[in-house]
C-alpha cells in the first residue's frame, strides 16, 4: 500500500521560511482537510448507524489508537458525559501503553498486536459493543490486533485511518478513509492527520447521541452543569424553549440539576 501520510512534504526548506511563510502554508495545507473528510461521509454515515444502533440497545464505543490517535480518542471519548450527560463508561477511549502516555510517549507500546484486546477485556467487553480503531497511518499493529480479535468476538469494529486500502481498514467491518495526503512537516500526522481524526470523532459521537436522544432541538440539554458558565448556559436553554423569565429557570435548575427536568417540569406544569 501507498502510505501517503509518510510522504515527502510539497514544501522545502521549511527551516529557511520566515514565521509568516510556514504558518501561511500550514494553514493552506490545513483547508484541505474538510474537503477530505466531505468525501467520507457515506462511510462515516455507516459507521454512525451501526454505532448507534448498537448503544441503543446497551451497547458501548471504545475507541483504541496509540500516540496522537489514541489521544484523541480519549479526548473525545471524556468529553461524552460532560456535553451530553451521559454515564463516563458509555463511550471509552483506550490508548496504547495505557493513561501515562496521553502525556508521555511509551515506546514500542503501539507495536503490541495483542494488547488492545487485553485493554478492552478490562472493561468487560462483548458483543453489545463496538470498537473504533483511530489509526492515521492504518498500519499500526496495536490496531489492527484489536479489531482482528473484536471481529473474532462478534463485536462491529469502525476505523480512523487517512491512507486508503490499510491494514487497519481492512479489519474493520465498517471504515472511514480520510486521505489528508503529505504533512506540511513530514510524517508529522498530528497536523493534518489529526485534524481530519477529530472532525471525525466530532461527527461520529455527536450524531450517536442526536441518535440515542441526547439532544433537544439543537441544545445540549443534558450537560453537566459543572462551573458557573455552563449554569448560566442552562439557565438562557431554559428561558429560551419555555419563555419563562431568568429567576424561574434559574430556581429550577438549582433545585432538579438538569436543563431537560427543568423545561419538561415547566411543559408539565403548564
Amino acid at each position: 500500500m501507498e502510505i501517503t501520510t509518510e510522504k515527502d512534504s510539497i514544501y522545502k526548506d521549511l527551516d529557511k521560511m520566515s514565521v509568516t511563510e510556514i504558518l501561511e502554508n500550514i494553514n493552506r495545507e490545513d483547508q484541505t482537510v474538510p474537503q477530505a473528510v466531505k468525501k467520507s461521509i457515506p462511510q462515516i454515515e455507516k459507521l454512525a448507524i451501526a454505532v448507534a444502533e448498537k448503544m441503543k440497545d446497551g451497547g458501548r464505543l471504545f475507541y483504541i489508537g496509540a500516540g496522537t490517535s489514541g489521544r484523541l480518542g480519549v479526548v473525545d471519548a471524556s468529553e461524552c458525559p460532560p456535553t451530553f450527560g451521559v454515564p463516563f463508561d458509555w463511550v471509552v477511549g483506550i490508548i496504547a501503553g495505557g493513561d501515562g502516555a496521553i502525556r508521555k510517549a511509551v515506546e514500542f507500546a503501539e507495536d503490541n498486536m495483542e494488547q488492545a484486546w487485553k485493554d478492552l477485556e478490562a472493561f468487560d467487553i462483548n458483543e453489545k459493543d463496538a470498537v473504533v480503531g483511530i489509526a492515521a497511518s492504518g498500519t499500526t499493529p496495536y490496531v489492527i490486533g484489536g479489531l482482528r480479535t473484536a471481529n473474532e468476538k462478534g463485536i462491529i469494529t469502525g476505523c480512523i485511518v487517512c491512507n486508503s486500502g490499510s491494514p487497519v481498514a481492512a479489519e474493520a467491518r465498517f471504515p472511514v478513509e480520510v486521505v489528508v495526503g503529505p504533512e506540511f512537516l513530514s510524517g508529522s500526522t498530528r497536523m493534518k492527520s489529526g485534524t481530519a481524526q477529530k472532525l471525525v470523532l466530532n461527527m461520529l459521537s455527536t450524531t450517536v447521541m442526536i441518535q440515542l436522544g441526547r439532544v433537544k432541538g439543537n441544545k445540549m440539554v443534558d450537560m453537566q452543569l459543572t462551573n458557573n458558565k455552563l449554569f448560566h448556559r442552562g439557565v438562557k436553554m431554559i428561558m429560551k424553549e419555555t419563555g419563562t423569565d431568568q429567576q424561574t429557570a434559574t430556581t429550577l435548575l438549582e433545585q432538579l440539576g438538569s436543563v431537560r427536568k427543568a423545561i419538561n417540569s415547566i411543559y408539565q406544569a403548564s
